[in-house]
């Protein structure tokens, strides 16, 4: 091969190779942006005022309050969901966590009537928040995407949304 041949392939070879190093820098910065206007509170930043721990969170760009948690050592993302009688956890979710079904009963939610597993969290902390002993449930239909706190969490802090933020003191 001569030398000019040599030279063309391995400008070619680089023009190729900065091409798929710049559309996969392209890929993760627009990941990074969808998962931003999805869940804003990836990392929640708490912060002490007075006596009281304090998280606020941003409203997503659907105009809901999401956020990243930690049950028992495990993340979970969480939506608020103050409509919620429990924290809820779909199966696969609650499997992670090391949270074992109870009794079963059924639940009202929008897709109609089903059974839900009672459970207990023994840690669920949000930011620098960190509550016990939490009732939960587990919801075998549910997406395990995300999982709602309800009011078995939320209804142990004071709350308080202006504007795009939520709140939550404890």
């Amino acid at each position: 091969m001569s030398e000019e041949n040599t030279t063309k392939s391995t400008g070619l070879t680089f023009f190729i190779l900065m091409w798929v190093v710049l559309f996969g820098l392209a890929l993760v910065l627009f990941d990074n942006l969808i998962s931003e206007r999805q869940n804003p509170n990836s990392s929640p930043v708490s912060r002490l005022n007075g006596e009281q721990q304090e998280v606020v969170l941003r409203r997503n760009s659907q105009g809901h309050f999401v956020a990243t948690g930690v049950v028992n050592n495990s993340k979970v993302v969480f939506m608020v969901d103050t409509g919620a009688t429990d924290v809820v956890l779909g199966e696969a979710t609650a499997r992670r966590a090391g949270l074992k079904k109870g009794s079963g009963g059924l639940a009202n939610t929008a897709n109609g009537v089903i059974t839900v597993y009672d459970t207990r969290i023994d840690t669920l902390r949000l930011g620098d928040i960190t509550l016990h002993n939490v009732e939960a449930s587990i919801n075998p239909h549910m997406d395990d995407e995300q999982a709602l706190l309800g009011m078995s969490f939320l209804g142990q802090l004071e709350m308080l949304q202006k504007n795009n933020t939520l709140t939550l003191r404890y």
